[in-house]
């Protein structure tokens, strides 16, 4: 079986050119300016698309095992490929925890029988994710991306030294949610001015960047690789800036909500609550430019879905957590490129190049010989985000009735087809 598509921008080498891509059997065979239609026995034509490498999110929660009613790894990676994603590395807050050998055998079983895209997940940095004793990162390294407690953050110093000491020696990464319990008091949204007129209690941006100022000491100290989750804040940014610049093996991601919103756009609405929270326009303006320069190299979801009565509590009632897979690639388009922050050929190393590096996966370029993995996407088209319309079982996102730049046509995964668009059904010859 032959498939071609044609008459697409495609990305090779860094930038993108016109070219139609001849794939048998899921590897591709072909790339030329001009193959003749019936080369193929399936035809995709993609005037006016791009074809881009598939997309990676190093941070999802898929809430299996134990929170299958928010999602499960069946409808989060199908949401995935619909997102454009070909590879997702799932958090360990679920039961039982991805803590041991055994437990994370648990989910790596149900990855195997239920993933629609490869999954990898996260081994805990500590027993139950409880902060005190640190997991036999050794025995896990092989089969994980990295160790997060994500979710929690690791109070004590002395704990987290053992941790990156642990990593170091296994050469994995240290992924880290990086809050300080002690400076939360309560908080609901960014402790600004919108708070402050609801009358409602504000999370310090100390929370996140005094934790990243403690560990990346820590990371200088043990020869660590570090990596920060979700960066929200101005002084995060600097923080990891200045380590990078000073050598150290230390790196970050944020998600689209941050990039796109501040606080100054808060509603009274559960799906603007998460953790940590959407900041103010200057933390906003520092993360456009962190993710500009290449501090912060990879974008990453976030995505954490909850059930619509958890997060039908208004603000302050709701559970923390959005989803992001299905809306991440129009709204860092819509934002970025067409705000003239970034090129589409950096937001594709922002979402897709950098993060399989970051966890230690294979390029996937499009490349004659390689499995095609990729998303053909119509960036020309606008849509309004309906969130009844996903595929996740989560529907909560700040992007309900956002306008947002570039839809998604098709993704392949390894040289599968594993999602079309319902109104892109191409027929075969």
């Amino acid at each position: 079986m032959k498939t071609l598509l044609k008459g697409g921008m495609v990305f090779r080498d860094g930038v993108f050119l016109q070219q139609d891509v001849l794939i048998e059997n899921g590897i591709v065979v072909s790339l030329q300016p001009d193959v003749p239609e019936q080369s193929g026995d399936l035809v995709f034509f993609l005037p006016g698309c791009h074809l881009l490498p598939g997309l990676a999110d190093i941070h999802v929660h898929l809430r299996e095992p134990g929170f299958s009613y928010k999602e499960t790894f069946s409808t989060g990676t199908l949401a995935a490929a619909r997102g454009g994603f070909t590879l997702v590395c799932a958090m360990p807050n679920v039961t039982p925890p991805p803590d041991t050998p055994e437990h994370l055998a648990v989910q790596q079983q149900l990855i195997a029988e239920n993933a629609v895209v490869p999954v990898l997940p996260y081994g805990c940095l500590t027993l139950g994710r409880a902060g005190h004793k640190v997991c036999d990162i050794a025995a896990m390294a092989a089969g994980v991306a990295g160790f997060s407690d994500d979710g929690s953050g690791v109070q004590e110093d002395a704990v987290m030294r053992k941790a990156m000491q642990a990593a170091a020696r296994a050469g994995a990464l240290v992924c880290v949610h990086c809050e300080d319990d002690s400076l939360l008091q309560g908080g609901v949204v960014h402790a600004g001015a919108w708070a402050k007129a609801q009358g409602l209690p504000g999370i310090a941006s100390a929370s996140e960047w005094q934790p990243i100022a403690r560990d990346i000491a820590l990371a200088a100290e043990t020869g660590a690789r570090y990596h920060v989750c979700h960066v929200s804040t101005k002084e995060g940014v600097a923080l990891v800036r200045g380590a990078k610049a000073r050598g150290l093996k230390v790196s970050c991601e944020t998600a689209p909500h941050y990039l796109y919103f501040c606080d100054e756009d808060l509603r009274d609405d559960g799906r603007f609550r998460m953790n940590p929270p959407i900041r103010s326009r200057a933390d906003q303006e520092a993360l456009l430019a962190g993710v500009a320069d290449g501090t912060i190299e990879v974008i990453a979801t976030d995505h954490a879905p909850h059930s619509a009565e958890e997060k039908g509590r208004g603000i302050a009632g709701s559970l923390m957590g959005v989803v992001g897979l299905e809306t991440a690639l129009a709204a860092c388009y819509t934002k970025l490129v067409l705000g003239g922050y970034i090129t589409l050929e950096t937001l594709v190393r922002r979402m897709a190049t950098a993060p399989r590096r970051l966890v230690g996966q294979p390029d996937n370029a499009i490349a004659v010989g390689a499995p095609l993995d990729a998303v053909a996407v119509n960036f020309t088209q606008a849509d309004v985000v309906d969130p009844d319309t996903f595929l996740s079982l989560g529907r909560s996102t700040p992007f309900a009735g956002e306008k947002l730049y570039g839809r998604p046509l098709a993704t392949w995964a390894a040289g599968q087809l594993v999602w079309q668009a319902p109104e892109h059904q191409w027929p075969a010859r």
